[in-house]
């Protein structure tokens, strides 16, 4: 197909390798969005946007070595979050499901190519190269679909998740085998010198992994800078690299370790959650080189050769898959659903077929002919990875669903042996963002109702202490989109935003937002001013102040939790008891409040609104200083029914319930006497409301209503 005119690769004065990774980087957003909007993982769009751009499509983008170079990088990015959630902790915990079911998965699906191909006369050199290729599936891809499905926990999900680290694992030993199968290095002694030398870098690894990289970390994370954090992470990954590939070993290996340094700090997700959004823009350009690998004519021109390798694949990889899963011990139904997951092949094949074209390896040994016959049907199969995973769902169904979770929950509980706080396994819970005294007073009262939730900070004081009392913490930027769903947000019952500057929790509030429409949002901020800018980033509940606010957000949550409303207002007054020392005297603009809970009648209150919200009522000479009428809504008491808030009237100091409440005595009280205004009763709140200009009535500030006789003489004033 001719190339785009060079008018319009060349236009403006931008330099070329702008112009083509402009290119890159638009047909990778616009083709994944079309696929998203079709039901297709972006993965797919951009492995079809490659196909486009490239050379052997409408040729917008040419320059190899500029794809290549960010290829490369989004191979080691990849690599090295992978490395970040693989940690040893994790490797050593499913170890079994690991190196037993991935190794034997990893040994059939090789085994089997080599086998079929030396039958044809392949070299076994060549034979053991291609099976290497066949026997890895897509990491990105899999996990991608999993985490879009809601189905990593599932059993299928955590059987396809033990193969896959296997499998990541191998493609380090693989890529260190494939310049002895060229013929690079086939001594004895110069395999020794290769694998001693990985050895020794990975046992240096460990060392600084569980002794130094914690150390700096956490003193990096404690400068509170976002950029030098991220540059840290960054540093490491880049730096890890380079040292291996000064000892000879692939840059691939390097970027794992440096994962595997950082997965062992107490910041192993706020680095994942930095460096996500770098490794999905170079991954995607990982993914586009490849798409670009692939000739639309060689697959013309060689269908029924092009069917024939997609079959033997598929075969190969559904019967090993199978087989392995069946010798570990697992029913039909998960065997199935896993082998339809991993039947395609993986994008770490990709660096393999680098590795040994440098070599003079080639898949089955058919030089340019054997790779195009190789990238087809990766790409093929990696466009088919959805269709096959719902092949592999009505399989599931097919062969029967019982006991499934059961069966895999006991075996592995065998491998695990102990059980620790995982944010995979919490739902309907509260994320509490931000772990200072506010949110140290939440959970204490979470605790006590028994109300899962899930602390997220930034701050290594704050983190360390929570750990220190046994609360679950994860340590990370709540503003960051991938970070919160790590925390469950999916799951959660709610948001609470405690102890955040307004601008972070601005911030959070929108990105939890998008994802979540429908999830309550709560945020407590020092200033009523801040109001308005946080209900427009979707918050539903701003309380302001200190105390207050604290006792008012739990009060939201117990009731999100369907606690009695008697229950809830009992057990905020209790709280509140307990935080008030006997000396502390109550806020000064709220309502007093009595040992029991009800209403101080003595108090005298009044209520003065800011200039702004006046301006909007024309009844504010009915404002008078009043007398609380009743310890609480006297026609509920009288009635026996509970009421939910309380609401004064500002002409003659009625107190009756609100319109949540069964009865709505404040709004019947206006509507019996046409006393206009009214005022919250409730501690914290200074807000009024005027029933026939339907306005609501700010307070001028706190002190402008104030109880006792202080009211009387600024009001004259």
């Amino acid at each position: 197909m001719p190339y785009i005119p060079d008018l319009i690769l060349a236009a403006g004065e931008a330099p070329p390798f702008f112009i083509q990774t402009a290119w890159l980087l638009m047909s990778a957003a616009v083709i994944g969005f079309v696929c998203f909007r079709f039901g297709i993982v972006p993965i797919v769009g951009f492995l079809l946007a490659g196909v486009v751009i490239g050379p052997n499509g409408l040729g917008l983008v040419t320059d190899r070595e500029l794809v290549d170079a960010s290829a490369e990088v989004g191979v080691i990015l990849l690599l090295f979050t992978i490395g970040i959630e693989f940690s040893l902790d994790k490797l050593a915990r499913i170890k079994r499901l690991i190196f037993g079911g991935g190794g034997l998965q990893v040994l059939f699906a090789t085994g089997a190519t080599m086998a079929l191909l030396m039958a044809f006369g392949v070299s076994w050199q060549a034979a053991m190269y291609t099976g290497f290729l066949v026997a890895l599936s897509s990491t990105a891809i899999v996990l991608s679909l999993l985490r879009d499905g809601d189905a990593m926990n599932t059993p299928k999900g955590q059987v396809g998740l033990g193969l896959l680290i296997f499998q990541d694992l191998a493609i380090i030993l693989m890529v260190l085998f494939v310049p002895m199968l060229g013929g690079a290095s086939s001594t004895p002694l110069e395999i020794a010198i290769v694998l001693g030398k990985a050895l020794g870098i990975i046992l240096l690894v460990l060392v600084v992994a569980r002794r130094v990289m914690p150390k700096v970390l956490d003193a990096v994370a404690r400068t509170c800078s976002q950029e030098i954090f991220l540059l840290t992470v960054i540093a490491i990954c880049f730096g890890t690299g380079y040292l291996t590939s000064l000892a000879d070993v692939s840059l691939s290996l390097g970027a794992f370790l440096a994962g595997l340094i950082v997965s062992e700090s107490k910041f192993s997700e706020h680095a994942m959650g930095e460096i996500l959004p770098l490794q999905i823009i170079f991954s995607a350009a990982f993914f586009v080189s490849v798409g670009m690998l692939l000739d639309v004519m060689f697959i013309m021109t060689n269908p029924l050769l092009i069917v024939g390798v997609i079959i033997a694949v598929l075969l190969i990889k559904l019967l090993t898959t199978g087989l392995s899963l069946k010798i570990m011990g697992y029913g039909w139904p998960v065997t199935a659903g896993s082998a339809f997951m991993l039947a395609q092949v993986g994008e770490f094949s990709f660096v393999l077929e680098r590795a040994g074209r440098q070599v003079g390896l080639y898949p089955a040994g058919m030089e340019e002919v054997g790779a195009q016959a190789f990238i087809a049907t990766t790409v093929v199969l990696m466009i088919a990875t959805p269709t096959l995973m719902k092949l592999g769902g009505r399989a599931t169904s097919w062969l029967g669903q019982r006991e499934l979770q059961q069966e895999v929950d006991e075996m592995m509980a065998e491998e695990t042996g102990h059980a620790e706080f995982d944010p995979a396994g919490i739902k309907d819970h509260v994320i509490v963002a931000g772990y200072g005294t506010t949110a140290r007073r939440l959970v204490r009262a979470f605790e006590e109702n028994a109300i899962p939730y899930v602390i997220t900070t930034l701050s290594p004081q704050g983190a360390d202490e929570a750990e220190a009392e046994g609360r679950p913490v994860l340590r990370g930027d709540s503003t960051r989109q991938s970070f919160l769903e790590h925390a469950g947000l999916d799951r959660a019952r709610m948001l609470v935003i405690s102890d955040d500057t307004p601008a972070m929790a601005h911030r959070i509030a929108i990105v939890a937002r998008s994802v979540r429409p429908e999830m309550p949002i709560a945020v407590r901020t020092r200033y009523a001013d801040e109001t308005d800018e946080l209900e427009h980033a979707g918050v539903d509940y701003v309380v302001s102040g200190e105390l207050e606010s604290t006792l008012t957000l739990c009060g939201k949550v117990l009731s999100t939790f369907d606690f009695d409303d008697v229950y809830v207002r009992n057990h905020i007054d209790e709280i509140r008891r307990r935080m008030l020392p006997p000396s502390t005297p109550p806020h000064n603009h709220a309502l007093l409040r009595r040992a029991d809970g009800g209403i101080d009648t003595e108090q005298r209150v009044t209520f003065i609104p800011t200039e702004e919200s006046a301006a909007k009522c024309s009844h504010l000479d009915q404002i008078t200083i009043v007398t609380p009428s009743s310890v609480g809504c006297q026609e509920c008491i009288d009635a026996g029914d509970t009421w939910v808030h309380l609401r004064m009237c500002m002409t003659c100091g009625y107190i009756g319930c609100c319109d949540s409440s069964k009865n709505k005595h404040a709004s019947k009280h206006f509507a019996a006497t046409g006393h206009p205004i009214i005022r919250s009763a409730e501690p914290g709140e200074t807000w009024g409301w005027c029933y026939i200009d339907e306005v609501v009535l700010k307070a001028a500030s706190p002190e402008e209503s104030i109880s006792g006789e202080a009211a009387a003489s600024q009001k004259t004033s």
